[in-house]
């Protein structure tokens, strides 16, 4: 991959204003409706994801878990998980930061962050 910067994909569930804020900083940031990937199942959105190299971010903890785990016993890789909690967009975008600014897109790889 030997890519530096993370580019993000952002699950539905997620307000596309983090987007908004995100690409303002100069992140590369696609949205699910961006994608025309509204509606799709979890799986549909994590192999999005990782068809193009992109860590997803969610709210959906449980499901992408399992997902991430399942990737690991498959020898599958994904481009990073990103879950956070339910928390306001702006607190969202500062938190998604910590990591843009400090984490490489290789560092990202078959990880898990919580946020």
């Amino acid at each position: 991959m030997n890519s530096l910067f993370i580019e993000l994909y952002l699950d539905e569930d997620v307000n596309v204003l983090v987007a908004d804020l995100l690409r303002a900083r100069g992140f590369n940031v696609v949205t699910t409706v961006e994608a025309g990937n509204l509606n799709h199942n979890d799986d549909q959105q994590l192999e999005y994801a990782v068809s193009r190299q992109r860590s997803l971010f969610t709210h959906n903890r449980a499901d992408f878990e399992m997902r991430a785990l399942e990737y690991f016993a498959a020898g599958k890789t994904h481009y990073g998980i990103i879950i956070g909690t339910r928390r306001s967009p702006y607190e969202l975008a500062q938190r998604l930061l910590r990591i843009l600014n400090k984490t490489t897109a290789d560092e990202m790889v078959n990880q898990v962050q919580y946020i």
